[in-house]
């Protein structure tokens, strides 16, 4: 077989002038496709993270020894909404102000990359804005402590706390509170090492937090493996307290 090419043709052969913007051609498709897999990847997780779940890191002993430090749990974000906050939901709620201090700096690229990677669910959010408590009232409850048998009582009547850590009280100071429509009464598990509604009776709200700072209700823990469960609400303890009148 001859070559019909004529001397001096700029017709490329299989290995001519063309192939290498073949192969950039092919480089750059790859790289489009590698972008929008990425992008559809953050939409999704943020999607999820905005309506579903969203992982937390639990950075104190405050809920101790329900949820230890270092702990990972989901929380789902369907409640409060869809769903409603009861008695005895552990729920993740943004700091309704001056519950915590915040010592880092928010301009710094770290915390910056920390917040974008925790904004789209990539990363667990670390509790540095945020708590995790228990609800023990509801808008309209009297939470108060401590009756003649030392226990807490909510709308008068005495209730069993089988979460809280052994060999708590439960609760070193005394207090009674009216929880305002709207928000919620919280204590942590670890009674005796919990900065809760107890200790913020001077701030607005006496110490309550507002329904709408709520982030969701937590429903397992999923890290370490060891620690993998659910985290179930103790039905049985209020089962007989009435509602508020």
């Amino acid at each position: 077989m001859t070559d019909s090419r004529q001397p001096g043709s700029d017709v490329p052969g299989p290995d001519g002038p063309q192939a290498q913007p073949s192969r950039s051609r092919r480089s750059l498709s790859a790289l489009k496709e590698t972008v929008l897999v990425v992008a559809i990847a953050l939409v999704i997780s943020l999607l999820v993270k905005t309506f579903l779940v969203q992982a937390f890191y639990i950075p104190s002993s405050s809920m101790e020894d329900t949820l230890e430090v270092g702990d990972r749990v989901l929380v789902s974000r369907l409640a409060p909404g869809l769903l409603e906050v009861h008695r005895g939901d552990i729920v993740v709620f943004e700091d309704p102000g001056g519950w915590l201090r915040d010592d880092a700096d928010p301009d710094s690229l770290k915390q910056r990359l920390i917040t974008v990677g925790e904004f789209v669910g990539l990363l667990p959010a670390n509790t540095g804005s945020h708590l995790i408590k228990r609800v023990i009232g509801l808008p309209g409850d009297t939470v108060a402590c401590c009756g003649q048998d030392g226990r807490v009582t909510v709308n008068g009547v005495p209730i069993d706390e089988p979460y809280v850590i052994e060999g708590a009280a439960p609760s070193d100071v005394p207090f009674e509170v009216t929880v305002p429509e709207g928000h919620l009464f919280v204590l942590g598990d670890n009674r005796s090492n919990s900065a809760d509604s107890r200790y913020h009776q001077g701030a607005p709200g006496g110490g309550t937090v507002p329904i709408e700072n709520v982030v969701g209700v937590a429903q397992v823990t999923i890290w370490p493996l060891d620690r993998v469960g659910l985290l179930r609400n103790p039905g049985t303890t209020f089962a007989d307290v009435p509602e508020a009148s």
